[in-house]
């Protein structure tokens, strides 16, 4: 009896560790352990990106420092559009935030469509940063084309962009997305990276441009949880970037 009981004891304290293990580990991939803090000495221009699930934004309450540009939602898909993008554009310009807008590519809309449907939202003489194509997996459609297929769309939707903006778009994406789509594709535009774990690494060496490190930043101004980001270059690199009229 006594034996078992140890036993049983034993495997109970195995299964606690094993459970406590398992919940760290879903923490940490899932970004609610921050592990990210990068510094502004190495990254000296950092931004946010939003979009309707961020709420209500107070952008005269923003920190500078902290928010020095913005991504913020604009279109997903053929024909959606979100519905706090007019008035976030509106006050981050009127707060003298840089702004850029990005699109949710769905893998079940035609790259045409999404990209008409940007163009039609987005407005071109206000445009600080690059267009922007965010390239994922999580809240997509089922993928039903081939990777061929759906990289044939990607490629019209830039395509569309870059003609009507005049200007390279840039790519969001996460680290599962570009190992199994990007690598070797559109190799002439910047990318954005999302790694919320630590430091972004392509696996083929390639330069990522910005860096989306956490999901969990905390800004007054933001009553939810909001992604932070990180520019590669100096001050200088990022203000060559922004469009000049």
């Amino acid at each position: 009896m006594k034996k078992k009981l140890i036993i049983y004891s034993s495997l109970g304290a195995i299964l606690i560790i094993a459970l406590v293990i398992t919940g760290l580990y879903f923490a940490y991939t899932k970004g609610y352990i921050r592990m990210n803090y990068p510094s502004f000495e190495e990254y000296p221009v950092q931004g946010i990106d939003v979009s309707h699930h961020q709420q209500t934004i107070d952008w005269g309450k923003l920190d500078k420092q902290s928010v020095q540009f913005a991504f913020i939602k604009a279109t997903e898909g053929g024909n959606h559009k979100d519905s706090l993008f007019q008035e976030n554009w509106r006050l981050a310009i009127h707060n003298n935030v840089p702004v850029g807008a990005y699109h949710f590519f769905t893998f079940c809309k035609d790259g045409d469509a999404q990209a008409r449907n940007y163009i039609h939202y987005v407005p071109k003489d206000s445009i600080d940063l690059p267009p922007i194509i965010d390239l994922e997996y999580g809240g997509n459609c089922q993928q039903e084309n081939r990777k061929e297929d759906i990289i044939a769309e990607i490629a019209k939707f830039i395509e569309i962009l870059e003609n009507h903006y005049q200007r390279k778009v840039l790519i969001y994406t996460t680290n599962e997305f570009y190992k199994n789509y990007m690598i070797g594709q559109f190799v002439d535009n910047p990318i954005w990276i999302r790694d919320i774990v630590s430091k972004p690494k392509l696996p083929d060496g390639r330069k990522w441009l910005f860096w989306q490190y956490t999901n969990k930043g905390k800004i007054e101004g933001i009553k939810t949880d909001v992604d932070l980001n990180a520019f590669a270059g100096t001050r200088e690199e990022f203000d060559q970037l922004i469009k000049k009229e």
